[in-house]
C-alpha cells in the first residue's frame, strides 16, 4: 500500500500558489505544441498557421472543460452559485467537455482560415495523449477523482480523503489514456492515417472510449451523481456516445477513399 499525502500546491510565490494541476496542463500544451511542429507536420501552410491554432485551441479546452463540468457534473450547484464558473482554480474540469471545446473552436478557426478542420483535430488527437498523461498525474497528486475500494498490495491511501485503501484509477488512466493510447496513435500515424483527415480523429474517440469506459469500473463515482443506467457511471455514459461517434466518423472517412 502506498500512502498518499502530496501537497497540490507545487510552490508559492508571496501568496501566489502554483499547483500541480496547472503545471500539468502547461506542461502538456508545451510538449503537444513541440511536437507537433518538430515531427507531425509537414505541411508548411498547416505549420505557419499552428501557432495561431494554439490560442484557440487553449480557449477550447479551458472553456469547453469547465462548462462541461457545470453542465454535465454539477449543475444544480452551479445554477445556484453561477459566478462560481469563472473560479477554474477550485478545481472542476470535464474532459469530454474539454474534448467539446476543443471541437468548437478549431472549427472557428478552420472557417476562418479555409482549411479542413480535421487537419487540425487530427494533430491534436496525436498529441492529446500527452496532456491527459500528465493531467491524470496531477488528479493522483491532487487526491482527486478518486478510485474504488481494494485490497490489492498496490493500493493507495489518500490521506487528504479518508484512511481508505482505494485503487489508484488516476495512474490506471495515465497508463491507458495516456501512454498506450499514445503508442497505438503513434502506430497509425506511422502508417499515413493523417493522409486522410478525419480518421485520426476518429481513432482517437474509439480508443479513449474504449479505455475511459474500462477504467471507470476502478474509479469512484461522483458523489452529487452516483451511478447511473446499469449501474454505470455518467463518464462511462459519456464514453459510450464518444465511442459511438468516433465509430461512425471512422466508416464515414473509410468511404471517402
Amino acid at each position: 500500500m502506498f500512502i498518499n499525502n502530496f501537497d497540490p500546491v507545487a510552490f508559492q510565490i508571496f501568496s501566489f500558489e502554483i499547483r500541480w494541476y496547472s503545471l500539468a496542463y502547461i506542461t502538456g500544451i508545451i510538449l503537444g505544441w513541440t511536437y507537433c511542429k518538430k515531427k507531425l507536420i509537414k505541411d508548411q501552410h498547416i505549420l505557419g498557421l499552428f501557432d495561431d491554432y494554439i490560442t484557440y485551441l487553449i480557449i477550447g479546452i479551458i472553456l469547453g472543460g469547465r462548462l462541461g463540468y457545470a453542465l454535465f457534473y454539477n449543475l444544480k450547484y452551479y445554477l445556484e452559485n453561477p459566478f462560481e464558473i469563472l473560479m477554474i482554480w477550485n478545481g472542476g474540469m470535464s474532459f469530454h467537455g474539454g474534448l467539446i471545446g476543443v471541437i468548437l473552436a478549431t472549427r472557428l478557426f478552420s472557417i476562418k482560415h479555409k482549411v479542413n478542420y480535421f487537419v487540425f483535430l487530427d494533430l491534436v488527437a496525436i498529441v492529446a495523449p500527452i496532456g491527459i498523461f500528465f493531467g491524470r498525474i496531477a488528479n493522483f497528486i491532487n487526491s482527486e477523482l478518486i478510485g474504488r475500494v481494494t485490497d490489492l498490495p498496490w493500493s493507495v491511501q489518500f490521506i487528504l480523503i479518508d484512511n481508505i485503501k482505494r485503487h489508484p484509477s488516476q495512474l490506471y488512466e495515465a497508463l491507458f489514456e495516456g501512454i498506450i493510447l499514445f503508442l497505438l496513435l503513434s502506430y497509425f500515424f506511422r502508417k499515413n492515417y493523417l493522409e486522410n483527415p478525419g480518421k485520426m480523429s476518429a481513432l482517437f474517440l474509439i480508443f479513449y472510449s474504449l479505455f475511459r469506459f474500462f477504467v471507470e469500473f476502478f474509479r469512484s463515482a461522483d458523489p452529487q451523481i452516483g451511478y447511473l443506467i446499469l449501474n454505470l457511471t455518467l463518464g462511462q455514459l459519456i464514453s459510450i456516445l464518444f465511442l459511438v461517434a468516433g465509430i461512425l466518423l471512422f466508416y464515414l472517412k473509410n468511404d471517402e477513399k
